[in-house]
Order: structure tokens, then C-alpha cells, then sequence
């Protein structure tokens, strides 16, 4: 066998790999929904995806770098001008550095077309959060049953009456809701379904905490869901001082004011009189 044959095509097979396992993160929901919904591509869920991302990344760096040791002489002859002499700075060394530099610094400085790229993946992962729904916190799948009903808002006797009319099996006194989902192949989202009754009055005005994900949606999209009036939400953001446009999300919206994310949500609730 050819060592070197190897490494090249351990390399090739590894990049390849390592491009649909980039491709696949840079689509997928953002972890809270990712693990609120089961999300899974191909059988495999966000965390399987991430770890084949790092392991197959080192095994591409691996045998890029035995492929670069074994073929040093063919490299250093990109370094050397017409002379043969060695020459780090040729105008094939100089490109690739300037194309670096500006990837780095374009990043860095959020222009096009580096930032457009950014943009599309939060695209990507705003509307799956969208498709697959929020939790109601982060990360809610990890809480027991009996945090999970107090953050919620739920009664937890009425809830676990319902589940078990639901014929949904509890492992254990108290487990977490993502326990409650494995035991009984579903999601932990389903599981809070389950958990909901048919008719859960929304309470008036916004929560004290924000849930997971309102970052992202549009001061629109909020008003509508917690039943605020767009006019007078936007009039009471211009009264405390802050420009505001519908169709914004309070990510950006914050940015625009420079302000955190978390400030302008409470310049919210003191105008929907939360």
C-alpha cells in the first residue's frame, strides 16, 4: 500500500465529510430548539452532528497535515521565484494572504459578503425555531417536572392527571422532562403539550422573564402573540427614547439603540404595564 495515496484520500474522504457535517450546523435550529423538539436529520440529532463535526474536522487536519509533511519539497516550490531562489512573499503567497486578511478582518468588521453569510444562517436558524416552536426557557428539557410546572405556569397535579390520561409513563418520582420523553419516545415539546390544558388562559402582558428565542422575533410577531397594541407599544418606545420599526427584531432593534437585548425588553414590559 501507498502511505501517501492514503493520507490524500484520508484527507479528500475526511473534507468531504467535514463539508456536509458544516453544511448540516449552519441549516439546523439553534440548540434550545434543536433539543425542545428532538430535531434530527438523517436519524441523527444536533448533538450526533457536532460530534462527527469535530472528530472528522481532526482527522481532515490530521492528514492535511502528514499530506503537507510529505509533500514539503512540491510547497516551498510555490515559495521560489524564477531564480529557484526562496521567496515568502511571491504574489501567489501575497493573494492568498490578502484573501485571509480580508475574510478575517471582513468577519470581524461585519461587511459584505462576509456578514451576508452570517445573516443566512441566522435566517436558517430563526425559522426553524419558528417551524419546530420554542421552549418556554432555555434548555427547559432539563428541569424536573415539578420546576418545569412552576416556570411554566402550570398546576403540576393537574399536569401529571393529564399525562397519565395521556397513557404517558413517568420514570422515577420526580424526572426531567427529557427523561419523561425517552422513557416514552417523544419529544420533551410533546411532553409539554401533553402537560397543557386545553384551554391555558395566556397571562396579561408580557412574562417576567423572556422566553427562549425573543431575540429573534420581530417587535410584530411579539405584540400579536401576548396581544399588545403595535401603535401604542411603539409610541411607548418612542416615549422612553427608543426607535422602533415593526418588522425588526428586538435583537436588532437593541442595536439600533444601543442598548442589551434584555434592557429593551423591560422598556417593553413598562410599556405594556407588565
Amino acid at each position: 500500500m501507498n502511505l501517501r495515496k492514503i493520507i490524500s484520500l484520508t484527507a479528500l474522504l475526511a473534507f468531504l465529510c467535514t463539508v456536509v457535517s458544516s453544511t448540516v450546523l449552519f441549516i439546523c435550529p439553534p440548540g434550545r430548539v434543536a433539543y425542545w423538539a428532538s430535531w434530527r436529520l438523517w436519524g441523527l440529532s444536533k448533538e450526533q452532528w457536532g460530534d462527527l463535526h469535530i472528530n472528522l474536522g481532526a482527522l481532515f487536519l490530521l492528514a492535511l497535515g502528514l499530506h503537507v509533511y510529505y509533500n514539503w519539497t512540491p510547497l516551498l516550490s510555490y515559495l521560489k521565484d524564477r531564480a529557484r531562489n526562496l521567496r515568502v512573499f511571491t504574489p501567489s503567497f501575497a493573494v492568498a494572504l490578502v484573501l485571509c486578511l480580508a475574510t478575517l478582518l471582513g468577519t470581524l468588521g461585519q461587511v459584505p459578503p462576509f456578514s451576508s453569510l452570517l445573516l443566512l444562517a441566522t435566517g436558517f436558524k430563526d425559522d426553524a425555531a419558528r417551524i419546530y416552536g420554542e421552549p418556554p426557557y432555555g434548555h427547559a428539557e432539563l428541569s424536573s417536572l415539578s420546576t418545569f410546572a412552576k416556570k411554566a405556569e402550570l398546576d403540576l397535579a393537574e399536569s401529571l392527571a393529564r399525562l397519565k390520561a395521556a397513557g404517558i409513563q413517568l420514570p422515577g418520582t420526580n424526572p426531567t422532562v427529557l427523561q419523561v420523553a425517552e422513557a416514552n419516545r417523544m419529544s420533551p415539546q410533546q411532553v409539554y403539550r401533553a402537560m397543557l390544558p386545553a384551554d391555558k388562559p395566556r397571562a396579561a402582558g408580557l412574562p417576567a422573564t423572556p422566553p427562549a428565542g425573543t431575540g429573534g422575533r420581530t417587535l410584530a410577531d411579539l405584540c400579536a402573540e401576548y396581544g399588545l397594541n403595535l401603535p401604542d407599544t411603539l409610541r411607548g418606545l418612542a416615549d422612553q427614547g427608543i426607535k422602533a420599526e415593526p418588522g425588526r427584531t428586538l435583537r436588532d432593534i437593541a442595536a439600533d439603540n444601543t442598548m442589551s437585548p434584555p434592557d429593551l425588553y423591560e422598556a417593553l414590559r413598562r410599556t405594556a404595564g407588565s
